[in-house]
């Protein structure tokens, strides 16, 4: 954890309660989707809207679907994952890295290399968050927006401790804390993407953009 004395996190809010490696519980590909129809449709429109047309974009904790628009709109997609054959499963990326961002938060990017960058309902596996949003804060270019999308379903047993405490609202301002104490962003703002509640997965978003 990066030092800041206005940190409120502990070590124990990051624990879990399977500690054991990672790479082993991702060593089965899971081509799924953790969310429904629905929530992946107003994902994949939010991306679209907040995303610049003709970046490069940078999917983090990516998996064989990124719920990007798939229609060509962007330069580039590089995705960085747990499983290589869910990275080379997934059509829309023009570039792949396998990397556990909490064995290594240091991102093998160059600075200010992406538009925009993206993590879609995984941001609650992360152990050591303010150090993977100080990293994107760094290859994203000045401006260039970062938006983590997140609903209420997780492999809790891989979920850190303070998510596995907070609602949905408590979720929210827990990611728009990660931006804050990243000293990489400007103000965060939440938006509810949910498409029919009662009807569907409800999702969020958590956007900010890189300081200048």
């Amino acid at each position: 954890m990066v030092s800041n004395p206005e940190n409120p996190f502990r070590p124990e809010h990051f624990r879990r309660l399977d500690e054991t490696d990672d790479r082993n519980f991702y060593t089965l590909p899971r081509l799924v989707t953790h969310i429904d129809d629905a929530a992946i449709a107003a994902v994949r429109q939010f991306y679209g809207e907040v995303l610049p047309a003709g970046g490069y974009i940078l999917d983090l904790m990516s998996s064989w679907v990124s719920h990007l628009p798939g229609d060509g709109r962007f330069a580039g997609v590089t995705g960085l994952g747990m499983n290589n054959e869910e990275l080379d499963a997934n059509p829309e990326l023009t570039r792949r890295v396998v990397q556990d961002l909490n064995l290594d938060p240091v991102l093998p990017f160059g600075d200010a290399e992406f538009s925009g960058a993206i993590v879609t309902v995984s941001v609650q596996y992360l152990t050591r968050p303010i150090e993977v949003f100080a990293e994107v804060g760094r290859v994203l270019r000045p401006g260039a927006p970062f938006v983590v999308t997140f609903s209420n379903r997780c492999f809790p047993t891989k979920a850190v401790a303070i998510w596995r405490l907070l609602d949905d609202h408590g979720h929210a301002n827990l990611v728009a804390g990660y931006f804050r104490l990243s000293g990489r962003f400007g103000p965060a703002r939440a938006c509810d993407l949910s498409p029919a509640p009662g009807q569907s997965d409800p999702v969020y978003a958590v956007v900010a953009e890189r300081l200048s």
